[in-house]
């Protein structure tokens, strides 16, 4: 009997946005407003990583400045990477970090 090789969460999303470009931009939203919600470092890290991916890591490691490997740990699910890195990471993908009012806030 052969074994299957099945691709992870992670091939699949990343394979849907290389044939759906048009696609990444209400990805990042979602994956922003999920991350408010649930403070899931490690899960918004890993949906970083997949854009990185359809966008080219080593081309975004250069612009953000770090290593390939640097870049890859940044994103990784252990990964811990300073404000200023997340921020060029996501400025490398054409977004910027803004904040937004939560209504049910008190100012």
């Amino acid at each position: 009997m052969s074994k299957q090789n099945y691709d992870t969460l992670d091939q699949v999303e990343a394979k849907y946005l290389r044939d759906h470009p048009e696609e990444i931009d209400s990805y990042m939203e979602t994956l922003f407003e999920e991350f408010a919600e649930t403070g899931d470092t490690g899960a918004l890290l890993s949906s970083l990583r997949v854009v990185a991916q359809v966008k080219g890591m080593a081309k975004l490691a250069e612009q953000v400045g770090l290593t390939r490997g640097g870049f890859y740990k940044a994103l990784s699910s252990k990964g811990n990477p300073r404000f200023e890195n997340i921020n060029a990471i996501i400025n490398a993908f054409g977004y910027q970090l803004m904040p937004q009012k939560i209504d049910s806030h008190v100012s």
